[in-house]
């Protein structure tokens, strides 16, 4: 059942995703080489929570950390540890939190130092298909709208689409209905109303698509070793029109 979200939840929702949009930001600020995925997993717990939030990864389904850090070749759910980042890595972070009994989720793919252009025009592709996906979150369109946009704008470039891990609905529950997935057709799937709240989140290969499970149960990886992209925001249908929940701007502020 999908739940369609008041006019105040949404105001909750929004003050979750902005949380969640600032501890992000906070971590642009730390990111470099040497740095461990680990250390910056502490400062994201202790600024979630000196801010009243409650990590939302933290122990979900047994996850260890607050935030998901995947690196080059993997695709989402990696698990911080003491490696540290190097000169041309890549690395898509994920964050969540509950704030005031409502989630927030939003993830970024950050370049260290000097990336191979090929893999930091993979990024922006990715970037670039998060936002088209999110014009097409509109009353009256279908999930199908969104997930065309998104798989469309890769494939052209010659990307490839995850077909396994998709975005999803968000509210007093981190994962709710509907399922978003980032490719389909033209006019399918479950019709876009107002009141919806969904996180779209495109993760987008630069080699094949398929990908497989790490060992440790969590990471997700490409299956061919070449690199991944992922960015994450959370939509609200208010009006009708996509209202974004989330923001890049705090991260970006850092970075430019």
């Amino acid at each position: 059942m999908i739940l369609l979200k008041t006019a105040e939840e949404v105001e909750k929702l929004r003050a979750s995703n902005l949380l969640v949009s600032k501890t992000l930001g906070e971590l642009a600020k730390r990111i470099a080489p040497g740095i461990t995925t680990e250390s910056l997993d502490k400062l994201a717990e202790e600024y979630l929570r000196d801010h009243g939030g409650v990590p939302g990864f933290l122990g979900y389904n047994g996850f260890p950390a607050t935030l998901c850090t995947s690196l080059n070749d993997e695709v989402v759910h990696g698990i911080p540890s003491d490696n540290e980042l190097k000169d041309g890595d890549i690395i898509s972070i994920d964050c969540g939190v509950k704030l005031n009994g409502y989630f927030g989720d939003s993830a970024y793919t950050f370049a260290i130092g000097e990336p191979d252009p090929d893999w930091k025009a993979l990024m922006e592709n990715t970037k670039q298909s998060l936002f088209l996906g999110i014009e097409k979150s509109r009353k009256g369109f279908r999930l199908g709208d969104v997930g065309h946009a998104i798989q469309s704008h890769a494939e052209k470039a010659g990307y490839s689409v995850v077909r396994e891990m998709v975005g999803h609905g968000l509210g007093q529950n981190l994962h709710e209905e509907p399922e978003v997935a980032n490719f389909g057709r033209r006019g399918s799937g479950v019709k876009i109303k107002a009141g919806m709240v969904f996180c779209i989140e495109p993760m987008i290969n630069k080699g094949s698509r398929y990908i497989q499970q790490d060992k440790d149960g969590w990471t997700i990886r490409t299956k061919d070793g070449e690199p991944s992209a992922h960015y994450e925001l959370a939509v609200a249908v208010t009006n009708g029109e996509p209202d974004i929940l989330s923001t890049f701007k705090y991260i970006e502020e850092v970075l430019n």
